[in-house]
Formats: structure tokens, sequence, C-alpha cells
């Protein structure tokens, strides 16, 4: 693949609290396709959790959420590199990083990129990016 087709794939970040990560992680697996046509970036234990069971995808893990990942993610969206982030959220468990989270929400509403917070509104995301590429080829 030469630059300018790695350039055309979509980027997206993967995130997921504790609770949720097996959710990703299957959720993954389900939509591989789509994903094997994505560069990914995932906070960092999301991120080795996706690699163990899914070893041949683009993606890259940055730090632990906590330890600074969901801040790399906040940098990479307000530098206009991440075309949608999924971001599998546990509203019932409180997450003593909830400051972060929130930033980067903030960050994903500010620059106006596409973010789903839950497994409907990642498929309706996937979906969107896969109708955006359809409609390159036809162009």
């Amino acid at each position: 693949m030469d630059n300018r087709e790695e350039a055309q794939k979509p980027v997206l970040a993967l995130i997921a609290h504790d609770q949720k990560k097996d959710d990703l992680v299957d959720f993954v697996g389900r939509h591989i396709s789509h994903f094997s046509e994505c560069r990914i970036f995932t906070t960092g234990t999301t991120g080795s959790r996706i690699i163990a069971e899914h070893k041949d995808l683009d993606l890259m893990p940055l730090k632990s959420g906590p330890l600074g990942g969901d801040q790399q993610i906040g940098g990479m969206i307000a530098e206009g590199n991440v075309d949608g982030l999924i971001f599998f959220v546990d509203p019932l468990t409180p997450m003593p990083h909830d400051v972060d989270v929130k930033a980067l929400m903030r960050l994903a509403i500010v620059y106006d990129i596409p973010m789903a917070l839950n497994r409907s509104t990642a498929e309706i995301l996937l979906t969107n990016f896969a109708e955006q590429a359809d409609g390159e080829l036809d162009a």
C-alpha cells in the first residue's frame, strides 16, 4: 500500500472503559471488514486487548487512558488527525479519570468529529464511513 492509499483510510480512535473492553473487542470482531479498512489508534489496554484477538489490523496503541492516552487521542483530534471516535462508556461505574474523559468528549464535539458512545451509534458511524468509501470509489 502506498502513502496515498494510507492517507485515504479513515482514522478511528477506539477507547473502552474497563467494564466495556470485552464489548469493544467483540464489536471489532463482528465488524472486522470495516475496521480492516481503517487506521486505528487506541488507548493502551484497549489496544492490547484488540490486538490479542485481531492481529492483522492497522492499530497503534497509545498510553493507557489514565496515564495520558485520553490526552494523546485528544491531541490527535485537535490536530485534525482523527475522523471518528468510538468510546464504549460504562455509565454505571465511577471513573477516577472522569475529567480526562469529559475533556476528550468535549474535543470531539468542538472539532465536530463523529463520536459513538455505545454499540448502536458505533454501527451507524461504521456504516457512514463505508458509504463514504463506496461513494469515493464510484466517483
